[in-house]
């Protein structure tokens, strides 16, 4: 898929000619691992319900549900299928079994967290959910979690497209959106590598003195 079609001209066409269908199934094929922006989506639908051309309330339920589907399926997709295909993954990139464990126990530990969190950044929005899948999280906690998760999500971003929307573009909104959910990212990224790194670290200057 090119970047002209999921372009915010595009996703502005398609909102437009089919409303609470588009936001619905854009959040919904966006958690299923479709490179969709959901996000995105999310804002051009409260911004259209700012300006009157869709209902506030709608666009609300439609990306909880959709959010909320979709990570449903993401969750029993990688409970079902996800651990063999990431041992395959994982083999293909030198990565043990034993170390995948490690860090499945790991995310275990985490779950809950992460499926909540994972909500406000695109990469883990997309693969949350099929880890907890994998890590085996008890379903009835991944729904309560997932679902808090989406319903925060969709109520932040829907309401700051439907008041910030009457003030600056729609443009200029998601621009700062995505720096936002960029510096997030890197910043999450760092608080988990650099402890690995560090401890590996570690462990080869305890190597190196024995």
């Amino acid at each position: 898929m090119s970047l002209e079609l999921i372009s915010l001209e595009n996703i502005q066409e398609v909102a437009h000619s089919y409303g609470y269908w588009a936001i619905f199934l854009g959040i919904l094929l966006e958690n299923l691992g479709i490179p969709l922006p959901g996000e995105t989506v999310t804002l051009v639908g409260g911004f259209l319900a700012g300006s009157d051309e869709l209902n506030f309330w709608l666009v609300l339920g439609d990306a909880i549900m959709g959010a909320v589907i979709g990570g449903t399926c993401g969750y029993w997709i990688g409970r079902v299928s996800g651990w063999p295909f990431l041992v395959k993954v994982g083999s293909i990139f030198r990565i043990s079994e034993v170390r995948l464990l490690n860090i499945k126990d790991q995310f275990s530990q985490n779950a809950a967290k992460a499926v909540f969190f994972g909500r406000f950044l695109a990469l883990l929005r997309v693969f949350a959910a099929p880890l907890a899948g994998i890590a085996e999280m008890p379903f009835g906690k991944f729904f309560l979690y997932n679902l808090l998760g989406a319903v925060a999500w969709a109520s932040l971003m829907v309401t700051l497209a439907f008041f910030a929307g009457k003030i600056v573009s729609l443009e200029q909104l998601v621009a700062w959106v995505g720096q936002f959910a960029i510096a997030a990212l890197l910043i999450l990224a760092a608080l988990i590598f650099v402890p690995l790194w560090l401890e590996s670290r570690q462990v080869k200057e305890i190597s190196s003195e024995e």
